[in-house]
């Protein structure tokens, strides 16, 4: 186990078909379901239980718990409650955005069936054309740490921030700064937007100040795609990734409950892999990984400038 690590805080006219009077109680609204299955994902990569989405939202856990399993009749109201703290459009939460003209629909249709690695490709001939990425050379002065909390992150980053003499940037004291409160307040007193606000604004000031710097970032930062697509851009990004039993373990031996709550350690370990696997999609997108878990500090840091010299070595092939 990786020991000494801190943590910081988805032709034809169709014959009408005869509907049964009583559908059966597995037979769900393909609407309803769709709806359950982004509410369950979005909440997932925020890295919110259902419980804190209701209470954060002022609705009903139960309500919440049958709207993810396609079965609640959401009022347009509870669903605007919902959508603000998951910080999305309430298009975004109940339904696609892109259906809404007909440049989308063509788009869409140009891209329909396209691999991962194809559509990686638009992303960044898009970010090239409307936006202002940094050049790779500039990126490669940036190295941005993303994953989970307890990957090794901070305890990591400081160390190969000080072999390469240049500044570490905790994205959340970064946060705390601007915010001029902790982070916990921050989400208790001000809610999620505030919070990521905060954290656009921290990171583009880290890019604007710090041409070389190695910056930690929090974990749920991939859930702002606005704010990762600006990290992609001007960081050599690498995810740290560990196994959810040691995520879990790194937490708790920092003194860190948190992620324990109320609910007992099943229930938590199942909390914590619903959100890493709904965020894994984009921590993927790094430009490297390297897997923190069951590793000395030495050899774990070690490992991560090998990954880097590795990506160096590719670049000047």
């Amino acid at each position: 186990m990786l020991h000494g690590l801190s943590t910081s805080n988805d032709p034809g006219e169709p014959v009408p078909r005869p509907r049964p009077a009583i559908a059966p109680p597995d037979d769900k609204d393909a609407f309803l379901a769709a709806l359950g299955e982004r509410t369950r994902a979005l909440r997932a990569r925020r890295g919110l239980t259902r419980k804190s989405l209701a209470q954060a939202a002022g609705v009903s856990e139960r309500h919440i718990a049958n709207v993810e399993m396609g079965v609640g009749n959401a009022s347009v109201q509870f669903l605007r409650q919902v959508a603000q703290v998951l910080n999305c459009s309430l298009a975004e939460l109940v339904g696609d955005e892109t259906a809404s003209s007909p440049e989308w629909l063509m788009i869409r249709e140009i891209l329909r069936g396209r691999s991962e690695a194809e559509l990686g490709q638009v992303r960044h001939a898009l970010a090239g054309m409307f936006g202002a990425p940094a050049s790779p050379s500039a990126r490669r002065q940036r190295i941005a740490l993303v994953g989970m909390r307890g990957a090794g992150k901070s305890t990591l980053g400081q160390l190969l921030a000080d072999e390469l003499a240049v500044p570490f940037i905790e994205l959340n004291r970064e946060i705390e700064s601007l915010a001029g409160c902790g982070v916990s307040e921050i989400h208790s007193l001000y809610g999620e937007r505030a919070y990521r606000r905060h954290e656009r604004r921290a990171l583009e000031e880290a890019i604007q100040q710090h041409p070389k710097a190695v910056i930690a970032t929090p974990g749920g930062i991939v859930s702002e795609p606005a704010t990762f697509n600006l990290l992609l851009a001007h960081c050599h990004t690498i995810w740290l990734r560990a196994t959810p039993e040691e995520h879990m373990g790194r937490v708790l031996a920092q003194g860190d409950t948190r992620p324990m709550g109320r609910s007992g350690n099943a229930e938590a370990m199942a909390d914590l892999r619903r959100i890493l696997d709904s965020r894994t999609p984009f921590y993927s997108k790094a430009d490297a990984s390297f897997d923190t878990s069951g590793k000395p500090l030495d050899a774990a840091l070690a490992g991560l400038k090998r990954v880097l010299k590795a990506r160096a070595l590719e670049r000047t092939g």
